[in-house]
């Protein structure tokens, strides 16, 4: 799989993250973002959000959930196949634009918008939806206790059979030991930290999964390395 969203967009990839001690800078960092932008992340579906959407409609999905919905890009896409979308994020003002999008189009009776920050139990019901699609949010500054309980709480929230396909920064990355290290696997450069993804991370993840498919890919002109992994609750 190859993407040119990072073509677009290297002055500020997905990258960007600040220590979990932070999350109030992190969120009002998005909100100006976002506000400042209507498609700072692209106005297209992403290659990985096609690929996710052609996993959940070979399973019958009806109901999903996208972690870090931006501006919906992705989470619009999902609609328009005919898709449920609850679209979780924890900058109010892409979820605003999420809905105002969806709303034009035609589908806001499709799109439900929750504000919610992942390193908290995700408020959704036990076995409520049948896909949950996260692209580049495990990989930002969370620790990899952070990530397990987050992992965990999909698992909670899907109904038995359902995918959860996410996409990861991984430690071929040529970012990956480059500038600070914090350990767990994460590493500083010009402020900003990612957590890098090895094999033995996406098998731990997998707990209570099947895991379907780990695809390595490439974005971007470094190019960064990332791995989409497709994997389905036990």
């Amino acid at each position: 799989m190859t993407s040119s969203w990072g073509d677009a967009h290297d002055g500020w990839p997905y990258d960007h993250a600040v220590t979990s001690d932070q999350p109030s800078d992190q969120r009002d960092h998005w909100v100006r973002t976002f506000a400042a932008k209507q498609d700072f992340l692209g106005s297209e579906p992403s290659e990985t959000g096609r690929a996710a959407l052609s996993a959940f409609l070979a399973a019958s999905a009806r109901e999903i959930v996208e972690l870090g919905s931006g501006q919906g890009r992705d989470s619009l896409l999902f609609a328009t196949a005919g898709l449920k979308v609850t679209a979780l994020d924890y900058a109010e003002t892409g979820l605003a634009q999420i809905r105002e999008k969806a709303q034009s189009a035609g589908f806001g009776g499709s799109v439900t918008t929750v504000v919610a920050d992942v390193r908290e139990p995700l408020p959704l019901a036990t076995a409520a939806v049948d896909g949950v699609y996260a692209h580049m949010l495990l990989c930002m500054a969370l620790s990899t206790e952070q990530i397990v309980s987050l992992v965990a709480e999909v698992h909670r929230v899907l109904r038995p059979g359902g995918f959860f396909f996410y996409t990861v920064r991984n430690t071929s990355d040529a970012h990956f030991g480059a500038g600070s290290a914090h350990g767990d696997d994460q590493f500083e450069m010009g402020g900003f930290i990612v957590h890098f993804f090895g094999r033995e991370l996406i098998e731990r993840l997998a707990d209570g999964f099947k895991i379907l498919e780990v695809a390595d890919f490439e974005e971007g002109r470094l190019p960064r390395r990332l791995s989409a992994v497709t994997m389905a609750r036990i």
